[in-house]
C-alpha cells in the first residue's frame, strides 16, 4: 500500500532530522579542544564550506586570535540549502559580503548553551545578542531547543551546542544566518582623457545585489 503524502513527510522529516543529528554529532567528534575555531572549522568534516569562506573572506587570522569568541557554525548542509546565497557569497568579487555574513555569526566573548538558555528565559522568551559584524541575532526555545534568527528570514536550530575550542566556543547550527547585507561600492574607474573619450552612451552598470534569502 502507498504512503499517503502526510506519511511520506513525516518520514522524509524524521530521516532530514537524524541527518541533521549525524552531522552535528560528526563535527564535534572531529574538533579537538586544545585547538582553536579556524583549525577545528577545517578539521569537521561538515563544514568544509565554512573553512573555504574563512579564508575566502581573509578572516582566518581574525578567528585565530584570543577572543574569546562564540561561533555559530553552519554546516556543509546549511550552506547547501541556498545555492543561490552560497554561489554568490563565494563568488571572489562579493568578498565584503562573505566577511559580513560569516562575522553575523560571531559573537564576542564565550556563551555556553545554558547561559543562552537562561538569557533567553530572563527576556521573557526571547534573547538578542550583538554579533561582531554589529547586528543582532535573535535567540528562542523552540521545544527545548535554542533557535536563531537573523534578517531576511534566516534562521537555523543549534544541532551541537558547547564544542570547546581554545579561543572561545563553537555551537552548530543547521541554517545559514544573513544580516541586512550592505551594498557593495564598485571600484572606482578612472576617466578617460578628454581627447581620448568615447562617445556618450547609455549603459546600465552590472548589477551585484544579493539573492533573497530563501525563507
Amino acid at each position: 500500500m502507498a504512503a499517503t503524502p502526510s506519511a511520506a513527510l513525516a518520514s522524509s522529516a524524521a530521516a532530514d532530522a537524524e541527518s541533521t543529528v549525524a552531522e552535528a554529532e560528526a563535527a564535534a567528534e572531529a574538533m579537538v579542544e586544545s585547538w582553536n575555531i579556524v583549525q577545528n572549522a577545517t578539521k569537521s568534516p561538515e563544514h568544509n564550506t565554512l573553512a573555504k569562506a574563512i579564508v575566502a573572506a581573509d578572516l582566518t587570522q581574525t578567528l585565530s586570535a584570543p577572543g574569546p569568541f562564540t561561533l555559530f557554525a553552519p554546516t556543509d548542509q546549511a550552506f547547501a540549502a541556498v545555492p543561490p546565497m552560497t554561489n554568490y557569497l563565494m563568488n571572489p568579487v562579493n568578498k565584503p559580503a562573505l566577511a559580513q555574513v560569516l562575522t553575523y555569526h560571531v559573537v564576542p566573548g564565550k556563551i555556553t548553551a545554558e547561559e543562552l538558555y537562561a538569557k533567553i528565559e530572563a527576556g521573557g522568551g526571547k534573547a538578542t545578542l550583538t554579533t561582531v559584524e554589529g547586528q543582532t541575532l535573535t535567540f528562542t526555545e523552540v521545544q527545548g531547543n535554542i533557535k536563531v534568527d537573523g534578517t531576511q528570514g534566516s534562521t537555523g536550530y543549534v544541532t551541537q551546542p558547547d564544542v570547546d575550542q581554545s579561543n572561545g566556543i563553537i555551537h552548530v547550527v543547521n541554517g545559514l544566518l544573513l544580516p541586512e547585507l550592505k551594498p557593495v561600492k564598485p571600484e572606482p574607474v578612472a576617466a578617460a582623457p578628454a581627447e581620448a573619450a568615447a562617445p556618450a552612451t547609455e549603459a546600465a552598470p552590472a548589477s551585484a545585489d544579493a539573492p533573497a534569502a530563501a525563507s
